[in-house]
């Protein structure tokens, strides 16, 4: 980095600076630093070399700072401060402390650092240095490992035990192996015991669970930030016990009797979960009960060699007063209410201490003025002169031109680009011009004045210091806003959704030739000295039913539509059968239907649009944001449908703000371009009005005519925009249901996109249809109603999927918590502070004003307002209006903000009895905080001692599983068999699909769908083996229930060979060596396999011997039959019975034959019965 350090020489302030260092016991300021040129700044001085500290006074500016200066410093690292006021929650997601702990790993393991963070992060009391560096774990192999000791130590450090490590900060152990996500590490690590030894450690991939690439050891760091002995807990509890009794004594004594009732209870719960539980989540909040010293993030760093750069200092100590004064005041009153104890007014470093620590350090701040700093007395004072470079927009002959100039005056310049090639061509055009200029790899030389050298490097604005002639020049400074880059993506392989989902006894289930029944888990039982593990399944009037594990294909979870309990089946009784071809009846109807209008669309030729012109490049370079992955793959689907002749019926699905809008905006682009007219029907009039906008605006440099149909317009104005619509003058128009009125013509209508699919009525969808018999469709929808979602899958319609969250999207700090009206004024007050607004979800329309009205007490200075569906349609347009204007601070609503407002100044969300919510309405609300790049907040609050119901406990936890942005779709596959699958495809179907549960149904219709288009269904038979061989999963190998199913789902889906290795390569890297009885599992699914390809339906043994028995329909050639036999002797005869033809093998035939094995017989028998398949005729002879 030479490059950049070497012209800083040339400074006298820079150079009187370096030398007052090493006396320097305080705050040394610059002034006159512009923000782009101080992390040059920050870097330059002491060469870059000894560890820093940079602190500003927001978030936001603090992550700005850290993406610029690691430009200079890959290795820096952003601390963020702790939330002290949301301590108070059950669950909160980890994403902020893993970036702290983070930063604590590098603090440790380097030895010279960068971190950068915000003044209210120095405040944050921490744990000494030492105890976190004590708390690190290393496992190298080799090592001997106590294994209950060792998960006894990873409960301590904060780890959650799960049955499998599928996010960060779980483990989990099965025999000798332990899976552990740490939460500095990308992926899990899984560490395998030989006795007590360590034999090996590898990365796994969490998703699928299968290792990645062996490591020699690992470090494994804290889950939490403190960490604490079993001794210091207890004396931590018994002091927290302690002042709990003193202080609800006291409280009772002011005759506050629920107070002191509410101190005595916390305390109490408080100590069963840490006692009794383990827990060390949520203990931060008493760190002053646990800690006799605490220390501040600059008590890790030493004082000698660190130098801490403070970042427009007065700003940075306000905000820190701020933060106290925030602080005390809401534990104040708190602690009257009896929420918190007297010691946790302690869980923050006042200002005062905090810059008591400054003064005896190397402090450098950097200000852009002189500013009056009654705080900090200055112990060295430094003027410098830095400027911004003037924006070329674009223009080259203006770079040119500046850059002669800079020549001219000998100035030494640096040009970045953020792509190598670009850096290289930007060299040689300007060698073109005639000025000095050349590419550099490294920036390890200085710049000879009149110079000019283009490198890589991303930097957002450039500076210059004009007094030792030295600029440096960004990308975005010559061609405007920067593209945001990209992010390194994990790409998932294996399956989406696996298809068995958590089976819990008491379930219902669908078996499909016996019909519906309770599942009531899995037994062992020994038929005839084998033992086998069985599924149990009741049925009505108390028969009970046993399957095979190894045959689970036949039974699927039920899963209705409302939570209502299903009619349970009988066994053996006719019912099910009728019931089974009354909807098989009706679903061959729809699938016809279906078929039909899916051909009918093939068949049809629709218009084919040209290839990308010039404008269309231009148009879409203008896109302010790089476009990820998932969304460069569909807009070049969507695009190669418009371009051939069949009629495009494409459903896009993506999470709220991950850019379906902008495929949407280039589609329609690409159809203007061909002349034809676009319509983009939307669910409500705001969110018209948004895409209007957004429409407009993209396109208001080129001649593209957009207009909006919708209630904000004027009867007048909607005429004239259906007359021009008429006459062709309109190219692209957007607008609610009204578009589907009988008075909308178009001229030549090329291309249809939809919105939100989910919110249209019926109705609307009959009229829709008719608009689209043949015209392109788009379908832009977050959460994927199940039909469109199975639809695709069954392959009738084409799909594109986003996961790929975009830049700068923080994930959302989702808290689960009871009701409190304290975090509720907090939560509010502080998103104001910072200049944001704040939904409050309340979901009962007869209360909702006297809500309002609470809220509005309890923050004054707020202006609240309410909304909710049942008012006029124009009374709640106006004030969703306002809101959007900023005019109203908080908003008061039912779910009916849940679709697709767009506002990115609303980064915090209350939603009131979160657990009566379905989870993907939670997921759809959560998604309407977090539009911008500032951390967004969600509370979901229900009311304490209301026993959750265990589906909402399910829902609250599932939502805490997928605080991870990008899960709308697992969301919507979770919410399916929660609540069902929901009006499939119209009420006619839905009792059908009640009738047979979700899975049978599309299986069903999956069928009948084929047929209707005519592919042969190839005919359906199970094969079911039942020898006498121990095959099960032992107790020992997999005990995790869910997870034993999973394994025996999927060894029962197994069809070939290969799949027999991968799955036992699975289980050895999973689970360990397995068992005996597991190979033989393994073993049956390969018989299986063999025999279903020769069309036997049964293999059994029965004492002396094997029974085979054949499909009535088997595909075999007859004639081959005897002499079959006869290849076998004695052995084998054949039973032409007409309903099943059956081969019977005699194991002994005379009794002097020693047992022969029966693997052997069997393999044999079924590779010569292969031999009874017709032969494929040969074609041309």
């Amino acid at each position: 980095m030479r490059t950049f350090i070497e012209p800083m020489k040339g400074l006298r302030e820079i150079c009187d600076l370096e030398e007052a260092l090493p006396r320097l016991a305080g705050v040394a300021q610059i002034s006159g630093c512009i923000d782009a040129a101080k992390p040059h700044m920050m870097y330059s001085i002491h060469n870059g070399s000894g560890s820093r500290i940079i602190v500003t006074f927001h978030e936001q500016k603090a992550r700005e700072l850290w993406e610029e200066y690691r430009f200079f410093d890959q290795k820096a690292v952003y601390y963020p401060a702790k939330d002290i006021l949301f301590y108070q929650s059950d669950i909160r997601g980890n994403v902020l402390t893993a970036e702290r702990i983070n930063a604590l790993k590098r603090i440790a393991e380097e030895k010279e650092c960068t971190v950068i963070t915000t003044f209210d992060g120095l405040m944050n009391p921490m744990p000494s240095p030492e105890k976190f560096i004590q708390a690190v774990r290393k496992i190298a192999v080799g090592d001997r490992l106590d294994m209950e000791e060792l998960t006894k130590h990873l409960a301590e450090l904060g780890y959650e035990k799960n049955y499998q490590a599928q996010t960060q900060g779980e483990f989990s152990v099965r025999g000798g192996i332990i899976d552990i996500f740490p939460l500095t590490e990308e992926n899990p690590i899984r560490i395998e015991l030989w006795d007590d030894e360590v034999d090996s450690i590898r990365s796994f991939d969490a998703e699928s669970q299968r290792s990645i690439e062996n490591l020699e050891e690992v470090h494994i760091y804290p889950a939490c930030e403190l960490v604490l002995t079993e001794e210091e807990r207890k004396e931590g509890i018994a002091r927290i016990q302690k002042e709990a009794k003193k202080v609800s004594d006291q409280l009772r004594g002011e005759m506050k009797t629920e107070e002191a009732h509410r101190v005595r209870a916390a305390a109490e719960q408080l100590a069963e979960e840490v006692g009794e539980l383990g827990v060390s989540a949520g203990l931060d909040a008493y760190l002053s009960y646990f800690c006799e010293e605490r220390a501040s993030l600059l008590d890790y760093f030493d004082v000698e060699n660190t130098l801490v750069f403070l970042d427009e200092t007065p700003r940075a100590i306000e905000r820190g007063m701020a933060t106290e004064t925030e602080f005390s005041e809401s534990m104040k009153q708190r602690m009257e209410k009896g929420y918190i104890l007297p010691g946790q007014m302690r869980e923050l470093f006042t200002c005062k201490e905090i810059l008591a620590k400054l003064e005896r350090r190397k402090c450098i701040s950097l200000v852009a003025l002189e500013m009056k700093n009654p705080h900090l007395e200055l112990k060295e004072r430094f003027q410098l002169q830095t400027k911004t470079v003037n924006p070329f927009n674009n223009s080259f002959e203006l770079l040119v031109k500046d850059l002669a100039r800079y020549k001219k005056n000998g100035y030494g310049v640096v040009l970045l680009s953020g792509s190598r090639t670009r850096a290289k061509r930007l060299a040689e055009d300007l060698m073109d011009e005639g000025l000095n200029a050349f590419y550099s790899e490294s920036f390890a030389q200085a710049v000879k004045p009149g110079e000019i050298m283009t490198g890589y490097g991303k930097i957002k604005k450039g500076y210059e210091y004009p007094l030792i002639r030295f600029v440096v020049i960004s990308e975005s400074d010559i061609f405007g806003g920067e593209k945001k880059k990209k992010k390194r993506r994990r790409i998932y392989e294996g399956e989406k959704i696996a298809g068995f989902t958590d089976l819990s006894i008491g379930d219902y289930v669908v078996h499909e030739s016996h019909g519906l029944g309770i599942y009531r888990g899995i037994e062992k039982i020994e038929v005839d000295k084998t033992e086998k593990d069985y599924l149990k399944i009741e049925y009505a009037g108390g028969g009970n039913l046993y399957i095979l594990a190894t045959q689970l294909e036949l039974i699927q979870k039920y899963a209705g539509a409302d939570a209502k309990k299903p009619k349970l089946n009988k066994l053996g009784g006719q019912e099910w059968n009728k019931t089974k071809s009354r909807v098989r009846g009706a679903v061959k109807e729809i699938a016809e239907d279906l078929v039909k209008l899916y051909a009918a669309r093939q068949s049809e030729s629709g218009f084919a649009y040209g290839p990308d012109t010039v404008w269309q490049r231009e148009f879409e370079e203008m896109f302010p944001f790089e476009e990820t992955e998932d969304q460069d793959l569909a807009i070049a689907a969507t695009k190669a449908d418009m371009e051939s002749t069949k009629i495009m019926d494409r459903l896009i699905c993506g999470d709220v703000g991950y850019g379906k809008t902008e495929i949407a905006i280039r589609a329609a682009f690409k159809a203007v371009q061909d002349g034809k007219q676009v319509a983009f029907l939307v669910p409500t009039t705001i969110l018209a009005q948004q895409h209007y906008n957004n429409f407009a605006s993209r396109m208001k440099d080129f001649p593209v005519n957009v207009d909006l149909l919708c209630r904000f317009r004027s009867a007048a104005e909607q005429k004239k925009t259906l007359e021009n619509l008429k006459k062709g003058q309109v190219d692209i128009i957007v607008g609610t249901h009204r578009l589907l009125s009988k008075d909308v013509v178009y001229k030549d209508l090329g291309l249809l996109m939809i919105d939100e699919e989910q919110r249209f009525g019926v109705a609307h969808k009959e009229k829709l249809k008719q608009l689209k018999t043949n015209i392109d469709v788009l379908t832009l929808t977050a959460t994927p109603i199940p039909r469109t979602l199975h639809m695709s899958l069954i392959g009738i319609r084409d799909m594109s999927v986003l996961e790929e969250p975009p830049m700068d999207r923080l994930p959302i700090q989702t808290y689960v918590m009871e009701y409190n009206e304290e975090l509720v004024r907090e939560a509010i007050s502080r998103e104001l502070s910072r200049g944001g607004q704040a939904y409050y979800v309340y979901n009962r329309v007869r209360e909702i004003a006297d809500v309002a009205a609470k809220i509005a007490e309890l923050v004054p200075e707020a202006g609240v307002a309410y909304a909710h569906g049942q008012m006029k349609e124009s009374e709640l347009e106006n004030i969703m209006y306002r809101f959007i204007n900023g005019e109203i601070d908080v908003l008061v609503s039912t779910t009916i903000i849940e679709t697709g407002l767009d506002i990115s100044n609303v980064n915090t969300m209350i939603i009131h009895d979160a657990d009566n919510m379905g989870l993907s309405q939670l997921y759809q609300l959560r998604g309407r905080v977090g539009r911008s790049n500032r951390t967004a907040y969600a509370f979901l609050m229900y009311k304490r001692d209301k026993m959750l119901k265990e589906i909402a406990e399910k829902r609250l936890a599932a939502i805490k599983e997928y605080t991870e942005l990008g899960s709308g779709f697992k969301i919507a596959m979770r919410d399916l068999e929660i609540r069902g699958a929901g009006n499939l495809l119209g009420a006619k179907q839905h009792g059908h699909m009640e009738a047979v549960g979700y899975d049978l149904y599309c299986k069903m219709l999956n069928e009948a769908v084929k047929e209707a288009k005519g592919i042969s269904v190839a005919a359906h038979f199970d094969t079911s083996i039942d020898i006498v061989i121990d095959a099960y999963i032992p107790m020992g190998y997999i005990p995790n229930e869910f997870q034993k199913l999973d394994i025996y789902k999927r060894i029962a889906d197994i069809e070939t060979m290969d799949e027999v290795d991968e799955m036992l390569e699975e289980l050895i890297d999973r689970f360990g060596d397995p068992p005996k009885s597991v190979e033989n599992l393994l073993y049956i699914a390969k018989i299986k396999s063999l025999a279903h390809r020769v069309y036997f339906t049964e293999v059994s043994q029965k004492a002396e011997t094997l029974k085979f028995t054949l499909y009535e329909k088997a595909e075999i050639d007859v004639a081959k039959i005897p002499e079959f036999v006869a290849g076998f002797g004695q052995k084998v005869r054949f039973m032409a019975d007409a309903k099943a033809p059956y081969f019977t093998y005699f194991l002994k035939q005379n009794t002097r034959e020693k047992n022969v094995g029966v693997k052997e017989i069997l393999e044999e028998f079924l590779e010569a019965a292969q031999g009874l398949l017709p032969v494929p005729k040969a074609h041309g002879v």
